[in-house]
């Protein structure tokens, strides 16, 4: 989506899988929502990386069942133009089974 995030935070609450991005507003993106029409920005940036998320949909899907051994029912996201964060959700067939992270 032109350069990645300035920091990535995953939680896995029971069958969810959640994955928070932080400063995600490409230079250009920020522009757009400062636009002379806020809300038409907002909304113009929102349905292109609903689009992008869509496309990459199956991709994104394959990876998280890879990395949990589980498939995934559905995802959802959103995007804040306000503050650049954007979240995706995976709803998970069942809880997988998990181990200790080595980061702290």
């Amino acid at each position: 989506m032109g350069r990645g995030p300035k920091d990535i935070q995953t939680y896995l609450p029971g069958d969810l899988l959640v994955v928070r991005l932080h400063g995600v507003l490409t230079a250009a993106e920020q522009q757009l929502v400062k636009t002379a029409i806020p809300e038409k920005g907002r909304d113009l940036l929102k349905q292109v990386r609903t689009q992008l998320i869509e496309l990459a949909r199956p991709l994104m899907e394959k990876m998280v069942e890879e990395a949990t051994g589980v498939s995934v029912l559905s995802l959802h996201h959103d995007i804040s133009t306000t503050s650049g964060e954007e979240v995706v959700l995976f709803t998970l067939a069942e809880m997988p089974a998990v181990r200790e992270s080595k980061h702290k």
